[in-house]
Order: structure tokens, then C-alpha cells, then sequence
């Protein structure tokens, strides 16, 4: 091991990791004696914080000699919880991770006034430059980061105080990224950000997140596949409803920021939707696109949720048509206003996540058996497995990471699909090839 980056979180922090790759490299961290592990964390749930110290703790016992360096929203959070820790060498804030002098920072390089963290105000950051990369390590398609921070405050996110407020990164920038990946092989690019529907707020004209979308698919027609990361349906501009409708190369799945169902509790959440909003976009966007595919993060067992309220949490699941439900179960972050509100008991919360993750599997169940024996292309991700354009896991008997193979459901095991290459098939080869193998 020369240089090892661990990721936990976003796909955001996804393509991040690759800049921290290449600068952390360019600063020499690589070269140092026992050589240096950094580690992106994230700071969602209090679990994600847990896995992030338990992953510091195992790269100090597994590298001895190693220099660690923390950074990512926990880090930025919580800089001196981790400047703490004694396996730690070094703390990074988010904009510090990706600057290659700012890998310097520790004694090996000959710095006088050692300062175990570096972290400075995000808040006081206001604008997102881009940073290109030619690859996503050990990924069959790529994420471009589009967007970084939010202007919201829902009562039980901690996010903003890692990543600053919402700052769009120019088009121009956005659409050269894009096809530079594409140029390397990538047949998919996924857009991410914090707040990917805030998109072009800050920037002068009309530079809104379907504007952007149509974009890239004209000017980089090599890419096959566009895919948009998770969205605020509330926000979803004209020409974004527009490129639904009519841009087959973006892909027919959206995955929304619901966390309820429930009109109080989405008050006191402060989102900025109620249920009857969410429902009314999902019946609109299957109007312009009838294979769209829902996926929607909920948060079961939110402070003050009664049964009743949680029921209109199941409901949605149906209403809105959802079929990829990612499920948390709340947990209080300290420094947000939910952590001050009345809890749910644990058993509680446990057991209506629980729920929620049954009615999400049912859902998804059905959504399998009605695609048997279609036709579906599929971006392998790795050897025997992909996913569709409406990003459904399938088993694939053919095809290298990377590819798009066309292919037949021939039926499912109850979590993902089985397919099998039609007779003329014509695989789309990424160039990369094994290069962006998983």
C-alpha cells in the first residue's frame, strides 16, 4: 500500500475520492515510509459516523506505520472529535480535501506549527470549482459532481454544516467533465450532488438542472446513458419535466427525497412538499414517461410520529408507485433541532422501519414480476451483474463492466432479475474496458 482511499457515503464523496486520489498523490502522501491512508467519511446518521471510526481504528491496526488523514462531512462536523483520536494523523475540512498543499500539512513535509486540523468555515465557501477526473476507481459507470452544499435546514440533517451552502458548478465545466468520461469509456454518467434540483440557482441566466440535462445529451452525443442521482421533486423545473419526456438517454429512473408521508410530519421535518405534491409528480412524470421507475428515501420513526402518521408513511409506498425504498430509521443528530424533539421509542422506530423495508420489498417484488420476458439493455457492473435503465439489479450471463448488453428477463429470485443475452444481442463495448472494471 502506497496511498489507499476509503469512501463511506454519497456518491458525491464517490468522485471526490478520485480528486482526494489525485491530490493527496500529487502532495506525496503516497511516498512517505508505511505510506498513508485517507479515509472520505460521511456524516448522514450516527451510524455512518460510528462505521467511520471503526474504519480509522482497523486502518491503524492493519498499517502501523501509515499516515492517516480524515476529511469528509463528519470531519467537518466534528474536527476535533477526530483530531482526538489517536490513530489520527491529520483532519481535512471538505474544501481542504481537495487541495493538493493542504496533504502537506503534516510534519513529514517539514511543517514548523503542526495543526492536527485543518478545517475552516464552509459556510463561508461560495463557489464550487470543477475538478476533472479521468476515472472512477473500481466503477462501471461515473459520477460528475454538479452541485455541492444546500440552502435548506430540514430539521434532522446535519449535511449543510458539512457541505456549506448550494453552489452550482458552471455548465460549460459540468458538459466537459461529462465528455471526457465519456471519451474514456463510460457509457453511463451519473449527475450528483447535495441538492441536485437547486442546480444553476447561483449562476447568471437560466442555468437550471433540465437545462443542463438537455445540454450535455446535445453536445455529447457518444454518451449513451445520462442518469440524475437523488432529486427534490418539489423542484423540478420545466425542461427537466420536459427531458423526461422526451430524452430516451436519460435514464427512466428518479430517485426522490420523500422522507414522509405525512403532512405534519413533513412540517416538522421542514420539507418544503406535502404527500398530495409527491403523489401529483409521480402521476405527472409516469403521464410523460410510463417505464419511469421510483426509488425515495423515508425516514420511519421521525420525533412526534404517531402510528397514524407512520400509516401515511406505508400508503405513499403505493400511492406514488415506489419500487426502490431506502429506508432509515431516525436517529438523532446532535445540533439539529430533531434531536430536541420529543423521541419515538427505539422499539418503535426499529419495528416501523421494519415495516416500511417489508412494504418496500413487496413493492419491488412486484415490479420484478412484471417485467418478465421483456426486453431491457443493461450496463454490466460487474461480472454476472448489472442493472437496467430503470436501474433494477439483474444477473447477466455475458458482457464486461462497462458494457450495455440488450437482453431478455427470463424471470427473478426475488431480489433481483435474471436475464439472458438475445441471439442479436449487440453489446455497446465501453473502451475502456477492464479498465473500469469492478
Amino acid at each position: 500500500m502506497a496511498l489507499d482511499v476509503i469512501t463511506f457515503g454519497c456518491r458525491l464523496n464517490t468522485y471526490e475520492s478520485e480528486v482526494i486520489r489525485r491530490e493527496a498523490g500529487a502532495a506525496g502522501l503516497g511516498e512517505l515510509d508505511g505510506g498513508a491512508v485517507v479515509i472520505n467519511t460521511c456524516a448522514v446518521t450516527g451510524e455512518a459516523v460510528r462505521q467511520a471510526k471503526q474504519a480509522i481504528r482497523k486502518a491503524r491496526r492493519e498499517n502501523p506505520a501509515a499516515r492517516i488523514v480524515v476529511t469528509g462531512c463528519a470531519a467537518q462536523t466534528d474536527p476535533a472529535g477526530f483530531a482526538a483520536m489517536d490513530e489520527v494523523d491529520l483532519v481535512l475540512g471538505n474544501e481542504e480535501k481537495l487541495k493538493a498543499h493542504n496533504y502537506r500539512a503534516l510534519p513529514d513535509f517539514g511543517v514548523n506549527q503542526f495543526e492536527k486540523a485543518r478545517v475552516n468555515d464552509i459556510m463561508s465557501v461560495t463557489e464550487t470549482a470543477s475538478h476533472m477526473v479521468d476515472a472512477i476507481e473500481g466503477r462501471a459507470r461515473a459520477f460528475v459532481q454538479v452541485q455541492n452544499g444546500c440552502d435548506h435546514r430540514c430539521t434532522f440533517c446535519i449535511i449543510p454544516y458539512g457541505r456549506g451552502n448550494s453552489r452550482s458548478v458552471p455548465m460549460g465545466a459540468v458538459v466537459e467533465q461529462v465528455r471526457r468520461l465519456a471519451g474514456n469509456g463510460y457509457a453511463e454518467v451519473v449527475l450528483s450532488g447535495v441538492d441536485l434540483t437547486s442546480y444553476g440557482a447561483d449562476l447568471p441566466g437560466n442555468s437550471r438542472l433540465g437545462r443542463l440535462v438537455r445540454t450535455i445529451l446535445k453536445q455529447v452525443p457518444e454518451l449513451a446513458r445520462l442518469r440524475l442521482s437523488s432529486i427534490d421533486s418539489i423542484e423540478a423545473d420545466p425542461d427537466l419535466m420536459e427531458a423526461i419526456a422526451a430524452e430516451p438517454r436519460l435514464m427512466p429512473h428518479l430517485h426522490l427525497s420523500l422522507q414522509s408521508g405525512d403532512d405534519m410530519i413533513l412540517k416538522r421535518m421542514k420539507r418544503r412538499h406535502l404527500r398530495a405534491d409527491s403523489i401529483r409528480f409521480c402521476e405527472e412524470v409516469r403521464r410523460l414517461r410510463p417505464d419511469i421507475v421510483f426509488g425515495a428515501d423515508i425516514i420511519a420513526g421521525f420525533p412526534t410520529e404517531t402510528e397514524a402518521m407512520f400509516e401515511n408513511s406505508l400508503r405513499i409506498v403505493e400511492e406514488c408507485g415506489l419500487t426502490h425504498l431506502h429506508v432509515f430509521p431516525f436517529s438523532p443528530r446532535e445540533g439539529t433541532p430533531a434531536a430536541r424533539m420529543p423521541q419515538v421509542d427505539r422499539r418503535i422506530v426499529k419495528e416501523r422501519a421494519a415495516r416500511l423495508r417489508a412494504a418496500g420489498n413487496a413493492a419491488l417484488l412486484r415490479h420484478l414480476e412484471a417485467l418478465a420476458g421483456a426486453r431491457q439493455r443493461i450496463l454490466v457492473e460487474r461480472e454476472g451483474l448489472g442493472r437496467t435503465e430503470g436501474f433494477t439489479l439483474a444477473q447477466i450471463d455475458v458482457g464486461r463492466p462497462g458494457e450495455i448488453v440488450e437482453a431478455r428477463i427470463t424471470g427473478h429470485d426475488g431480489e433481483k432479475l435474471l436475464a439472458a443475452a438475445t441471439p442479436e444481442s449487440s453489446a455497446v463495448e465501453a473502451a475502456a474496458g477492464e479498465a473500469v472494471a469492478a
